[in-house]
């Protein structure tokens, strides 16, 4: 399968779960559908249900009832280690959090995720895609070396290595200076527009949103805008009413 092949496509989503006295409707009927090689962002206010979209989107968190289709894999009928197999081979992912190993290399936690699906290490590749985020020479270093912009570059090198037709973000930008963010967007925008990757980011940031061809927003669990290229203006002042 190709990666123009991979849409991302969601069908009466809904994630509910048990909280105290009480049960919580994180999501309610979502429905949407990501095109082949687009970037879409998901904006809302806190407990909006953005991050458990998300989740369910990148086959983290599984819904209580809906669909999520990758291309024409439904992964919700996918038993964990199948799903386990698809997202290793399919998709990439970059948190706020870096999520990176402290004992290990640069080179070895991009290698990772290829490392735990069997694969020969392919040095090369390392190189080219540490350099393709703008840390050629640093494969030996150690994370806690690295500045906090450098550690998100190489969670980006970790998710592009296996050239994975999906990309999912979460607060990618979130820990990081404005300069600095710019420049992971950048990266970002780079695998859709250079390698036709089918990226879903979740941010809080207007202008982070704004590199995006799609923005999402939601409420209290459901859709409630779809924004076709919109300015960061009017990304803002959407985003104001929801709050």
């Amino acid at each position: 399968m190709t990666l123009r092949e991979h849409e991302i496509r969601v069908q009466g989503l809904h994630r509910e779960y048990d909280r105290g006295t009480g049960r919580v409707h994180a999501l309610r009927g979502v429905s949407a559908t990501c095109a082949p090689g687009s970037f879409t962002a998901v904006m809302g206010p806190s407990g909006s249900g953005k991050t458990t979209l998300l989740q369910c989107l990148a086959g983290i968190d599984r819904p209580t009832r809906g669909t999520v289709h990758w291309g024409p894999a439904d992964i919700t009928r996918l038993r964990e280690p199948a799903l386990a197999r698809l997202r290793r081979s399919t998709a990439g992912f970059v948190f706020q959090g870096y999520n990176l190993m402290p004992a290990m290399t640069v080179a070895e936690n991009v290698l990772l995720p290829a490392r735990l699906m069997g694969h020969r290490a392919d040095r090369a590749r390392v190189g080219t895609v540490l350099a393709e985020v703008g840390l050629d020479g640093c494969e030996r270093e150690r994370p806690g070396r690295l500045s906090g912009g450098q550690q998100q570059r190489v969670a980006i090198a970790r998710a592009l290595y296996n050239r994975p037709a999906l990309l999912f973000a979460d607060e990618p930008t979130g820990a990081l200076d404005r300069g600095t963010g710019r420049e992971i967007l950048r990266l970002l925008r780079d695998g859709v527009d250079r390698h036709g990757q089918t990226c879903v980011m979740v941010t809080h940031d207007p202008l982070a949103a704004g590199v995006a061809d799609r923005v999402l927003l939601m409420t209290d669990g459901e859709l409630v805008e779809d924004l076709a290229r919109p300015s960061v203006a009017a990304i803002a002042a959407k985003l104001g009413r929801l709050s």
